[in-house]
Protein backbone atom coordinates (compact mmCIF):
# COMPACT_ATOMS: atom_id res chain seq x y z
CA UNK A 1 0.00 0.00 0.00
CA UNK A 2 2.80 2.41 0.90
CA UNK A 3 4.55 1.66 -2.40
CA UNK A 4 1.34 2.31 -4.34
CA UNK A 5 0.84 5.64 -2.57
CA UNK A 6 4.42 6.61 -3.40
CA UNK A 7 3.83 5.63 -7.02
CA UNK A 8 0.55 7.58 -7.12
CA UNK A 9 2.38 10.75 -6.02
CA UNK A 10 4.76 10.32 -8.95
CA UNK A 11 1.95 10.38 -11.53
CA UNK A 12 0.89 13.82 -12.78
CA UNK A 13 -2.29 13.82 -14.85
CA UNK A 14 -2.39 16.62 -17.40
CA UNK A 15 -5.75 18.40 -17.51
CA UNK A 16 -5.20 19.51 -21.10
CA UNK A 17 -8.86 20.21 -21.78
CA UNK A 18 -10.56 23.43 -22.96
CA UNK A 19 -12.97 24.05 -20.08
CA UNK A 20 -13.07 23.84 -16.30
CA UNK A 21 -16.28 21.83 -16.59
CA UNK A 22 -14.49 19.11 -18.56
CA UNK A 23 -11.58 19.18 -16.12
CA UNK A 24 -13.90 18.81 -13.12
CA UNK A 25 -15.66 15.90 -14.80
CA UNK A 26 -12.33 14.15 -15.26
CA UNK A 27 -11.25 14.87 -11.70
CA UNK A 28 -14.49 13.40 -10.44
CA UNK A 29 -14.01 10.23 -12.50
CA UNK A 30 -10.41 9.85 -11.35
CA UNK A 31 -11.24 10.29 -7.66
CA UNK A 32 -8.61 9.02 -5.23
CA UNK A 33 -6.59 7.33 -7.98
CA UNK A 34 -4.81 10.61 -8.80
CA UNK A 35 -3.09 12.97 -6.35
CA UNK A 36 -1.33 15.43 -8.68
CA UNK A 37 -2.81 17.43 -11.55
CA UNK A 38 -1.16 19.56 -14.22
CA UNK A 39 -2.93 22.74 -15.26
CA UNK A 40 -1.49 24.32 -18.39
CA UNK A 41 -2.01 27.35 -20.58
CA UNK A 42 -5.19 26.15 -22.27
CA UNK A 43 -7.07 25.62 -19.02
CA UNK A 44 -5.57 28.66 -17.28
CA UNK A 45 -7.15 30.81 -19.98
CA UNK A 46 -10.55 29.27 -19.18
CA UNK A 47 -10.56 29.71 -15.39
CA UNK A 48 -7.93 27.16 -14.47
CA UNK A 49 -6.37 29.21 -11.67
CA UNK A 50 -9.58 29.09 -9.63
CA UNK A 51 -9.71 25.34 -10.28
CA UNK A 52 -6.14 25.13 -8.97
CA UNK A 53 -7.21 26.85 -5.77
CA UNK A 54 -10.07 24.40 -5.30
CA UNK A 55 -7.84 21.39 -5.90
CA UNK A 56 -5.33 22.65 -3.35
CA UNK A 57 -8.08 23.19 -0.78
CA UNK A 58 -9.17 19.59 -1.39
CA UNK A 59 -5.69 18.27 -0.63
CA UNK A 60 -4.49 17.68 -4.20
CA UNK A 61 -1.13 18.84 -5.53
CA UNK A 62 -1.06 21.18 -8.53
CA UNK A 63 1.60 21.35 -11.23
CA UNK A 64 1.12 24.78 -12.83
CA UNK A 65 2.62 24.48 -16.31
CA UNK A 66 3.09 28.10 -17.37
CA UNK A 67 6.55 27.89 -18.96
CA UNK A 68 7.35 31.48 -18.00
CA UNK A 69 9.82 33.29 -20.26
CA UNK A 70 10.08 37.08 -20.05
CA UNK A 71 12.26 39.84 -18.65
CA UNK A 72 13.49 39.21 -15.13
CA UNK A 73 11.15 41.52 -13.22
CA UNK A 74 8.07 40.09 -14.90
CA UNK A 75 9.15 36.50 -14.25
CA UNK A 76 9.98 37.26 -10.63
CA UNK A 77 6.56 38.77 -9.90
CA UNK A 78 4.66 36.08 -11.80
CA UNK A 79 6.50 33.34 -9.90
CA UNK A 80 5.79 35.11 -6.60
CA UNK A 81 2.08 35.10 -7.41
CA UNK A 82 2.19 31.39 -8.25
CA UNK A 83 3.93 30.68 -4.93
CA UNK A 84 1.20 32.61 -3.10
CA UNK A 85 -1.39 30.47 -4.88
CA UNK A 86 0.08 27.40 -3.17
CA UNK A 87 0.95 25.22 -6.15
CA UNK A 88 3.49 22.44 -5.66
CA UNK A 89 5.30 22.69 -9.01
CA UNK A 90 5.78 25.54 -11.49
CA UNK A 91 7.47 25.49 -14.89
CA UNK A 92 9.69 28.16 -16.39
CA UNK A 93 11.66 27.98 -19.61
CA UNK A 94 15.27 26.96 -19.09
CA UNK A 95 16.71 29.11 -21.87
CA UNK A 96 18.77 31.65 -19.95
CA UNK A 97 20.26 32.46 -16.56
CA UNK A 98 18.36 35.73 -16.08
CA UNK A 99 14.99 33.98 -16.31
CA UNK A 100 16.09 31.22 -13.95
CA UNK A 101 17.64 33.61 -11.43
CA UNK A 102 14.50 35.77 -11.41
CA UNK A 103 12.31 32.73 -10.82
CA UNK A 104 14.40 31.64 -7.83
CA UNK A 105 14.09 35.12 -6.32
CA UNK A 106 10.33 35.18 -6.96
CA UNK A 107 9.84 31.78 -5.34
CA UNK A 108 11.34 33.14 -2.13
CA UNK A 109 11.04 30.93 0.95
CA UNK A 110 7.97 29.08 -0.28
CA UNK A 111 8.12 25.33 -0.75
CA UNK A 112 7.10 25.54 -4.40
CA UNK A 113 9.36 23.52 -6.70
CA UNK A 114 10.68 25.29 -9.80
CA UNK A 115 11.10 23.16 -12.91
CA UNK A 116 13.03 24.38 -15.95
CA UNK A 117 11.66 23.21 -19.29
CA UNK A 118 14.61 22.02 -21.35
CA UNK A 119 13.47 20.83 -24.81
CA UNK A 120 9.80 20.17 -25.57
CA UNK A 121 9.12 16.50 -26.26
CA UNK A 122 7.49 17.22 -29.63
CA UNK A 123 10.72 18.75 -31.01
CA UNK A 124 13.30 16.92 -33.10
CA UNK A 125 16.87 17.83 -34.03
CA UNK A 126 15.53 19.30 -37.28
CA UNK A 127 13.14 21.54 -35.34
CA UNK A 128 15.99 22.78 -33.15
CA UNK A 129 18.10 23.55 -36.22
CA UNK A 130 15.28 25.71 -37.60
CA UNK A 131 15.45 27.64 -34.31
CA UNK A 132 19.17 28.25 -34.96
CA UNK A 133 20.38 25.66 -32.44
CA UNK A 134 22.98 23.17 -33.68
CA UNK A 135 23.04 21.03 -30.53
CA UNK A 136 21.26 17.70 -30.50
CA UNK A 137 18.15 17.47 -28.29
CA UNK A 138 20.10 15.40 -25.74
CA UNK A 139 23.04 17.82 -25.60
CA UNK A 140 20.73 20.82 -25.26
CA UNK A 141 18.74 19.12 -22.48
CA UNK A 142 21.95 18.44 -20.56
CA UNK A 143 23.24 21.98 -21.04
CA UNK A 144 19.99 23.47 -19.75
CA UNK A 145 19.81 21.00 -16.85
CA UNK A 146 23.29 21.99 -15.71
CA UNK A 147 22.37 25.69 -16.00
CA UNK A 148 19.16 25.18 -14.01
CA UNK A 149 20.99 23.38 -11.23
CA UNK A 150 23.65 26.09 -11.07
CA UNK A 151 20.91 28.72 -10.67
CA UNK A 152 19.23 26.91 -7.78
CA UNK A 153 16.22 25.60 -9.67
CA UNK A 154 14.79 22.37 -8.21
CA UNK A 155 14.63 20.29 -11.37
CA UNK A 156 13.82 20.07 -15.05
CA UNK A 157 11.21 18.84 -17.47
CA UNK A 158 12.77 16.56 -20.07
CA UNK A 159 12.06 13.51 -22.18
CA UNK A 160 12.66 10.15 -20.55
CA UNK A 161 15.18 9.50 -23.29
CA UNK A 162 17.49 12.05 -21.65
CA UNK A 163 16.72 11.18 -18.02
CA UNK A 164 19.54 8.71 -17.48
CA UNK A 165 22.16 11.04 -18.96
CA UNK A 166 20.93 13.98 -16.88
CA UNK A 167 20.74 11.92 -13.69
CA UNK A 168 24.35 10.82 -14.07
CA UNK A 169 25.48 14.43 -14.54
CA UNK A 170 23.41 16.29 -11.94
CA UNK A 171 23.10 13.74 -9.13
CA UNK A 172 20.18 12.34 -7.15
CA UNK A 173 18.90 15.49 -5.43
CA UNK A 174 17.54 17.13 -8.59
CA UNK A 175 14.02 16.52 -9.90
CA UNK A 176 13.51 15.09 -13.37
CA UNK A 177 9.93 15.34 -14.61
CA UNK A 178 9.14 13.42 -17.78
CA UNK A 179 6.23 14.06 -20.17
CA UNK A 180 5.54 12.12 -23.36
CA UNK A 181 4.83 8.92 -21.43
CA UNK A 182 2.94 6.10 -23.12
CA UNK A 183 2.17 2.50 -22.20
CA UNK A 184 3.64 -0.09 -24.59
CA UNK A 185 1.73 -0.14 -27.87
CA UNK A 186 -0.07 3.17 -27.29
CA UNK A 187 -0.47 5.87 -29.94
CA UNK A 188 2.23 8.56 -29.94
CA UNK A 189 -0.18 11.42 -30.82
CA UNK A 190 1.99 14.51 -31.50
CA UNK A 191 4.90 13.40 -29.32
CA UNK A 192 8.28 12.55 -30.81
CA UNK A 193 10.59 11.54 -27.92
CA UNK A 194 8.43 9.20 -25.86
CA UNK A 195 9.06 6.47 -23.29
CA UNK A 196 7.11 3.96 -21.22
CA UNK A 197 6.62 4.71 -17.49
CA UNK A 198 8.76 1.71 -16.54
CA UNK A 199 11.65 2.89 -18.70
CA UNK A 200 11.38 6.51 -17.58
CA UNK A 201 11.49 5.60 -13.88
CA UNK A 202 14.35 3.15 -14.48
CA UNK A 203 16.24 5.94 -16.25
CA UNK A 204 15.91 8.22 -13.23
CA UNK A 205 12.67 10.17 -13.69
CA UNK A 206 11.10 11.32 -10.41
CA UNK A 207 7.68 12.21 -11.80
CA UNK A 208 5.89 11.39 -15.03
CA UNK A 209 3.26 13.48 -16.80
CA UNK A 210 0.45 11.69 -18.61
CA UNK A 211 -2.37 13.34 -20.53
CA UNK A 212 -4.39 11.76 -23.33
CA UNK A 213 -3.66 8.08 -22.50
CA UNK A 214 -5.58 8.72 -19.25
CA UNK A 215 -7.91 11.63 -19.98
CA UNK A 216 -9.22 10.14 -23.25
CA UNK A 217 -9.48 6.58 -21.99
CA UNK A 218 -12.90 4.95 -21.76
CA UNK A 219 -12.22 4.50 -18.03
CA UNK A 220 -9.74 7.21 -16.92
CA UNK A 221 -9.47 5.82 -13.38
CA UNK A 222 -8.59 2.36 -14.67
CA UNK A 223 -5.99 3.87 -17.00
CA UNK A 224 -4.50 5.87 -14.12
CA UNK A 225 -4.27 2.73 -11.99
CA UNK A 226 -2.43 0.99 -14.83
CA UNK A 227 0.17 3.77 -14.92
CA UNK A 228 0.53 3.71 -11.13
CA UNK A 229 1.07 -0.05 -11.23
CA UNK A 230 3.81 0.35 -13.84
CA UNK A 231 5.48 3.08 -11.76
CA UNK A 232 5.28 0.99 -8.57
CA UNK A 233 6.84 -2.00 -10.30
CA UNK A 234 9.62 0.15 -11.73
CA UNK A 235 10.32 1.66 -8.29
CA UNK A 236 10.61 -1.81 -6.78
CA UNK A 237 13.06 -2.87 -9.48
CA UNK A 238 15.07 0.34 -9.08
CA UNK A 239 15.33 -0.07 -5.29
CA UNK A 240 16.37 -3.69 -5.71
CA UNK A 241 19.30 -2.69 -7.89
Amino acid sequence: MENLERARNKLIVALDVPTVEEAENLIGRLGDDVSVYKIGLELVMAGGLELARRLIREGKQVFLDMKFLDIGHTVERAVANAAELGVTYLTIHGHDRKTLDAAVVGRGSSGMKLLAVTVLTNLTAADLEIQGNRLSPADLVLHRAQLARACGVDGIVASGQEADMVRREVGSDFLIVTPGIRLPGSALDDQQRVMTPDSAVAAGADLIVVGRPITRADDPADAARAFVAHIAAALERRSAT
